[in-house]
């Protein structure tokens, strides 16, 4: 009733039933908002499947976190509830996302056997396990079969004479050794019989509490281990727009400058590491930094092969760096709000192609080397032709030196600009895309529209750097 109905990608409209919701991020903040609680804090926008996909890599419901490991479980948690307070002024972490584990504060019931006051009445450790695991566990006791069906029988105390620390207590051990009593002081014989012969049991049983020492204690909510220490985990997720790596690197600098100012002080035995999905953007660009100057130096011998000359694959090799620089600005010009503004056909431009701000991750890197491979076609296909006409007039002043430069420029325009025009054109479904890989094929695109929008210079930067290198040749054989 207070929003238009806007239509979906298949045509079907659906009402746009609350007016602040435009986007899944909208629908994220919205959710993040009612489900705040007091003393709670906000989980990583993850789906159920990248939440299980994050879990396999890294062990963690979060992208991003620290892993700290210790001696014992006090220490590490202690360790955790720290870094978690300076995490949360760490400028590009969302501090409603950190969080760290709490080790400790499950209670447990725990029965402690007195050795003295067990001898005292001629009990040995055994016995008074073995009433416990019985009485209070369960043991089993016979097996039934039905058909094919088999069902194993546990017989314990029932639950009304076990429930807490003061019924346990009255669970009767038997003093001659018989493996546990199955009555309670309580609750009389189990199994009926005289009263004579329940007197004489009570007369040769033991209540548990004289031999024991019941307590409610704090234990682990869960115990995890890694590399034989155990662990502790503080999740935390970035801030829009930030990049993982980036956020990674803050916030271990925040905590290095805390430990150097006495702040934080790391306990004995007591370290931490950043764990998370951006551990295989670290490793990517390990690799990038060998691949990427391979790339670059087999496209300079392969050019190198074709012109036979090292200044003329220079001035074609010059067409990557001109891609290059093409690649940066369209990344910058996707982060600026006024970039595209306008509405054609009805349609916001920035919408269709959905601007917002792009981070260097891995795809752009794959990107730019994607467009690497096809930054240099313009300068193959216009040097060609400058060999061709040189070689055919073999100019001897500077005046025909340009005359044939202008005539075989005139002449390429048109390939130069089909080669770019099919590239950049094939790239444009692909920077609309919103299905499934679309965040990953976007950032791998981007680079590549805007090299090869940029690289119809090298029309112009071409001939205008071969036109100068020939003169130069001209007035050295003039001289």
């Amino acid at each position: 009733e207070n929003g238009e109905l806007i239509p979906d990608r298949r045509g079907r409209p659906y009402r746009q039933w609350r007016e602040q919701i435009r986007s899944p991020q909208d629908i994220w903040d919205e959710i993040v908002r009612a489900g705040r609680i007091p003393g709670s804090t906000s989980a990583p926008k993850l789906q159920p499947i990248e939440t299980r996909l994050v879990m396999l890599q890294t062990g963690m419901r979060a992208p991003m976190g620290i892993k700290v490991r210790g001696p014992d479980l006090e220490t590490i948690e202690r360790t955790a509830v720290q870094i978690e307070a300076m995490l949360r002024e760490v400028p590009s972490i969302d501090a409603a996302t950190v969080n760290a584990e709490r080790v400790v504060g499950k209670p447990y019931l725990e029965i402690d056997i007195d050795r003295e006051a067990a001898g005292r009445y001629g009990l040995s450790v055994v016995d008074v396990q073995n009433t416990i695991a019985m009485a209070i566990g369960g043991m089993e006791a016979t097996t039934t079969v039905e058909g094919r069906e088999r069902y194993n029988v546990r017989v314990r105390y029932p639950r009304e004479l076990r429930g807490n620390p003061e019924e346990i207590g009255r669970v009767l051990v038997s003093a001659g050794g018989g493996g546990g009593g199955m009555t309670s002081a309580a609750g009389g014989g189990m199994g009926g019989g005289t009263p004579a012969r329940a007197a004489n049991q009570t007369a040769t049983q033991v209540p548990l509490s004289e031999v024991t020492r019941i307590d409610y204690v704090r234990g682990p909510e869960m115990i995890r281990s890694e590399n034989t220490f155990p662990v502790a985990y503080i999740t935390f997720g970035a801030r829009p727009g930030m990049a993982e790596v980036d956020v990674v690197e803050q916030s271990q600098l925040f905590l290095d400058e805390q430990m150097r100012t006495g702040r934080f002080a790391l306990p004995a035995g007591v370290s931490y590491t950043f764990a998370g999905a951006y551990e295989n953007q670290l490793h990517a660009a390990k690799t990038l930094r060998v691949v990427l100057p391979l790339a670059l130096a087999i496209i300079f011998l392969i050019l190198y092969f074709q012109f036979r000359s090292v200044p003329r694959t220079l001035i074609v090799f010059s067409g990557i760096a001109v891609a290059w620089a093409g690649g940066f600005m369209m990344i910058w010009l996707y982060g600026q709000g006024w970039f595209a503004d306008f509405s054609l056909f009805g349609t916001n431009m920035r919408e269709l192609f959905q601007f917002h701000a792009i981070n260097l991750s891995v795809a752009v890197w794959v990107g730019f080397l994607a467009l690497f491979g096809i930054a240099s076609d313009d300068g193959v296909v216009m040097m060609t032709y400058l060999e061709q006409s040189t070689d055919e007039r073999r100019p001897g002043t500077i005046a025909e030196v340009r005359e044939a430069t202008v005539q075989a420029c005139l002449r390429r325009v048109r390939p130069c600009l089909m080669t770019s025009a099919t590239t950049i054109l094939a790239l444009l479904p692909v920077l609309t895309a919103t299905g499934r890989g679309a965040d990953i094929m976007i950032p791998m695109a981007i680079p590549s529209f805007g090299g090869m929008s940029l690289v119809l210079l090298t029309m112009f930067t071409v001939p205008l750097l071969f036109a100068w290198h020939e003169e130069r040749r001209v007035v050295r054989a003039a001289a």
